[in-house]
């Protein structure tokens, strides 16, 4: 063996006994930050991110009900590329907490030793929460923006009218309010028009216009709160509609007769309905 063949062997198991640069962490393909908080803590990367455009997020807080917002949904999970660079929870509480007041925000709850903190922002005439969790070495960073849910399935006064022979009654999902008030949104519109629909095609209908809610808070807020929405539709329908007062009657059933269980938010979203019953 030559001198040459000799160097070349050795230099060649010299640069394959060194140990491979670590490759720095990339983020999960299809994720980024989301524009609200358009950087990170140092030596981030993302894990995961989960996007939906309607959903229900809820929210920390030292007394029940706590803040549950419905609209688009962004969950982003940040790791950390190696262990001696993680941040304290107190650290990064701070960071998103400052973060959030420099562009006008406000900061609802703060509670670094359980390491989450969490606001709301207006953005555009948006309203936008979010919430930042320190879990171990990982970051979670939590995003609704508040906005109404687009109806793709829409119930009419045909299928009204068929519940309420066959049952007796109809939930009615396409009318909504204002959080804990009975302010109907514009967006009801359509559904209450069907209600009228439905009345207006048999004169001799009459009902009871019945608010339910779902379980959080106290019962005799719901009540009222409940009998308060019923109320608010049967004016709707008198006022808009030109439907007479005396075909209808408004009843608040509070939580009494959930149809789910009150344990998720889907459930307590079946539950805040209102129904219409056959007198």
């Amino acid at each position: 063996m030559n001198k040459k063949t000799v160097a070349a062997l050795l230099l060649s198991l010299t640069f394959t006994s060194l140990p491979a640069a670590a490759a720095p962490k990339q983020d999960r393909p299809g994720c980024a930050d989301h524009p609200l908080f358009p950087n990170r803590m140092p030596n981030r990367y993302i894990i995961s991110c989960d996007v939906k455009e309607f959903d229900a997020a809820e929210f920390s807080c030292d007394k029940r009900p706590c803040p549950s917002v419905e609209g688009k949904v962004t969950i982003i999970r940040y790791g950390v590329d190696e262990p001696k660079n993680d941040r304290s929870a107190l650290e990064v509480v701070r960071n998103y907490e400052n973060a959030l007041k420099k562009i006008g925000g406000t900061v609802t709850y703060s509670n670094p030793r359980r390491e989450v903190a969490n606001g709301s922002v207006v953005v555009d005439g948006k309203e936008v929460w979010f919430q930042v969790e320190k879990r171990n070495l990982d970051i979670w960073l939590k995003i609704a923006e508040k906005k109404a849910m687009e109806q793709t399935i829409v119930a009419d006064a045909a299928s009204f009218a068929n519940d309420l022979k066959s049952t007796g009654h109809v939930a009615i999902y396409g009318i909504l309010f204002e959080t804990g008030k009975a302010d109907v949104k514009p967006e009801s519109g359509q559904a209450i028009g069907e209600i009228a629909k439905l009345l207006k095609g048999d004169g001799d209908l009459k009902l009871f216009v019945v608010g339910h809610t779902d379980a959080v808070g106290a019962v005799e807020a719901n009540l009222k709160l409940s009998e308060a929405r019923a109320e608010a539709v049967l004016q709707a329908l008198v006022r808009t509609h030109g439907i007479a007062a005396a075909r209808l009657r408004a009843f608040g059933a509070g939580p009494f007769t959930p149809v789910a269980a009150n344990d998720t938010e889907e459930g307590r979203t079946r539950n805040r309905r209102v129904e219409l019953v056959k007198q």
